[in-house]
């Protein structure tokens, strides 16, 4: 038996990067939750850990992981499940999330986000290791839909599709990141409308709003700038159909003051705050 997060919990967070320890330790930050990387605390002492205490005694932190692999072939990390499992137990978090992808083969981590074809075959592989490592933790896992750069010749089903069928079979749930939408959508010449009407909104507990670059022939998910305005177009659409769910700004590199990424979260909460309007 998994143990569900708060499906009603709709606050507006950031995530905790470590530009930003020293302002969130001393000073008081407009926020409602953080989300750190699971991979950087799962050690036991030092640094990384008191500052993730210290967070956790001021607000709700959501644990955020890249390196589960719920696509693998060869099975999950037993050793990564037991540590994460151990941080989970220690931090009690908001969320425990992880990636549509595969990242380790053979034992070799890529430390990159790798896409999955959307088959049967790929379905029951996915199925199979979100149900263990969901059993292990205990927890009710919240999958992140990925931004893609390719497409495969075999796929019998759409991403919006796969997500609403993986749902279904293991009770996960989703972290709708909006940004990875909109460079898919892009990249490959779908409807990123289709897609919000596509997956199942009572399953979403989480949206990652992001900014992407421009590469040669592409859009490259970099989260290096300030989200654009077409991610705000598509997130609010996203507030219409999802009226009540946690939003945060994630930013991984070129990390600007804080008070920019507040700034960023203020244009949520009123986007937000719209769309439940023009709802009631």
């Amino acid at each position: 038996m998994t143990r569900e997060p708060g499906a009603s919990f709709d606050g507006f967070g950031l995530g905790l990067r470590p530009p930003h320890y020293q302002q969130f330790l001393t000073e008081h930050v407009p926020v409602d939750f953080v989300e750190v990387i699971s991979e950087n605390f799962m050690i036991d002492g030092g640094r990384p850990r008191y500052i993730l205490d210290q967070m956790r005694e001021r607000m709700p932190v959501a644990l955020h992981g890249v390196s589960m692999s719920v696509g693998s072939s060869d099975g999950l990390d037993l050793d990564y499940l037991a540590r994460l499992k151990a941080l989970v137990d220690h931090v009690d978090p908001l969320f425990v999330s992880d990636h549509l992808c595969w990242t380790r083969i053979d034992g070799f981590n890529s430390h990159d986000l790798l896409p999955l074809p959307y088959t049967d075959e790929a379905l029951d592989l996915v199925c199979a290791n979100i149900s263990q490592a969901q059993d292990v933790l205990q927890r009710q896992m919240l999958i992140e839909n990925p931004s893609t750069y390719l497409q495969f010749l075999d796929e019998t089903m759409t991403e919006w599709q796969f997500l609403d069928v993986l749902c279904d079979r293991t009770g996960c749930a989703l972290l709708l990141d909006v940004n990875n939408i909109f460079v898919s959508a892009v990249n490959h010449g779908f409807d990123p409308i289709a897609y919000l009407d596509g997956i199942p909104a009572d399953r979403v507990r989480q949206i990652h709003l992001a900014g992407h670059s421009q590469g040669r022939d592409r859009l490259i998910d970099t989260h290096d700038k300030p989200v654009p305005p077409p991610v705000w177009a598509l997130y609010a659409a996203s507030r219409h159909r999802i009226p009540s769910v946690a939003t945060m700004i994630e930013r991984d590199d070129d990390i600007p003051p804080l008070a920019d990424l507040l700034d960023e979260l203020d244009i949520a909460r009123e986007i937000a705050c719209e769309g439940e309007r023009q709802a009631a």
